[in-house]
């Protein structure tokens, strides 16, 4: 089996990002499955030590993955990847019986020295998405992908 965990900074989220995601995480299963991981942001006063946190909350983000993970960093300066080039890349995880995991970063985003340390680096896009609409974006993403996999009408 497949899983897919979503490994993000930020554990308070409004109702809808949760609903959302909670949504897309019903429709997965069988041969896959989407688990969130929360990890709570550092709080970020006037003056704070912006470095100092990104370099902690990354700190947090490796040791939320499970071990034997593959890594995908998401940023901006990652690659851009289509639809139909994630389901070709989840066909390949399960087949090779992969376990995945998708870092989010805090509003700073994520540290060079992590993505550097990532297996693979993707960007959604080259707009800015705040931080709750990506994870609902990315499990919608990850129930697409699945759907076309399963054969489901979903993705047209």
């Amino acid at each position: 089996m497949l899983t897919i965990h979503l490994v993000v900074i930020g554990d308070k989220m409004p109702a809808w990002v949760d609903q959302g995601v909670e949504e897309y995480q019903k429709r997965v299963r069988g041969r896959m499955a989407l688990n969130l991981v929360q990890v709570a942001a550092l709080k970020r006063g006037k003056n704070a030590d912006i470095e100092r946190i990104v370099a902690e909350e990354d700190r947090k983000l490796l040791a939320a993955i499970p071990p034997g993970c593959r890594i995908i960093a998401l940023d901006r300066s990652g690659k851009s990847i289509s639809t139909l080039g994630m389901v070709d890349r989840m066909e390949q995880w399960l087949q090779d019986g992969e376990q995945i995991t998708m870092l989010v970063g805090g509003p700073e985003g994520l540290s060079d020295t992590l993505i550097a340390e990532a297996d693979e680096t993707w960007s959604l896009s080259a707009l800015t998405f705040a931080h709750p609409v990506v994870r609902v974006v990315l499990a919608e993403q990850v129930y697409r992908c699945y759907s076309v996999l399963e054969g489901l009408p979903y993705h047209r």
